[in-house]
């Protein structure tokens, strides 16, 4: 019997100190990130900065496909709940925008100044807002803890107007954590504040999905071993509870680049996530 017990959980959770060349991001998201928001925003087909909340950063950039649009797609960016905006991630909207689909990418609070339940009501506001200038089915995808925040769009206590949560076709979490009791065990929790209480009820894999749910749960095959875990336990827990779920490791990708293939139209990453 192998046994494993975790007693360093900053380390299990480190991923730029584990990664190869791990101090190249997220600065290597930056240029392809303006390129491709400058691209489109010359060809008429970018929404920049708008509005979905009171916050300063409560705002969303919204990109259109050429033609009318099949749909929406909402990216949550990732960085802990503590720190990035959606200026970094504008060109992973690219495949889902060769696809015909409208992408909405936003911004959110980060803790300290905001609890994670907070975020969670603002990535709701900013998905309800988007939903109502694009039509047809809602696809959700999101990175590390926007994994978390899409994950809990689809769970029966979400914040989400039914309408809006009715819409929702598939949902993609891509390294998410969905289980918050291990982060209250690292020293990025002195700034999330996250207690017992929180983490019961705002973490996808101890809630209830909702009817008719659809996830997929992905994540690199080359990630830190709790990752590859939170990944495999959404997928686990919510196949018990009535969801659809799928749980893919895609190899050779880390924690960064695992992303990568939203950016491309032929991805399977991409084709999974706008899969009817």
């Amino acid at each position: 019997m192998l046994e494993r017990r975790i007693t360093d959980w900053d380390d299990a959770y480190a991923n730029g100190s584990n990664i190869a060349r791990g101090n190249l991001w997220p600065e290597a998201w930056v240029k392809p990130a303006e390129a491709f928001r400058s691209a489109l925003r010359a060809a008429g087909r970018a929404k920049l900065d708008l509005s979905y909340g009171e916050r300063t950063r409560n705002r969303m950039d919204l990109f259109f496909p050429d033609g009318s649009a099949k749909g929406l797609v909402v990216f949550v960016h990732g960085g802990y709940w503590l720190q990035l905006d959606k200026s970094f991630w504008s060109h992973l909207a690219a495949g889902a925008v060769a696809s015909g689909y409208a992408v909405a990418i936003p911004s959110y609070t980060l803790c300290p100044e905001i609890r994670i339940a907070g975020i969670v009501e603002e990535v709701a506001a900013a998905i309800g807002e988007a939903s109502k200038l694009v039509d047809g089915p809602l696809n959700l995808t999101g990175h590390s803890a926007g994994g978390h925040l899409v994950s809990r769009m689809i769970t029966t206590t979400a914040p989400l107007a039914p309408h809006v949560q009715q819409r929702i076709r598939n949902v993609v979490s891509i390294s998410g954590v969905h289980d918050l009791r291990p982060i209250m065990a690292t020293t990025m929790n002195e700034r999330l504040a996250i207690d017992e209480s929180e983490a019961l009820s705002e973490s996808p894999a101890l809630l209830r999905p909702m009817a008719n749910a659809r996830i997929t749960c992905w994540v690199g095959g080359g990630e830190r071993a709790e990752f590859l875990r939170q990944s495999a336990l959404l997928a686990n827990i919510w196949t018990g509870l009535g969801a659809t779920t799928a749980a893919t490791a895609e190899p050779d990708k880390h924690h960064f680049n695992v992303i990568d293939g939203l950016a491309d139209v032929g991805h399977a990453l991409t084709r999974v996530l706008l899969s009817e």
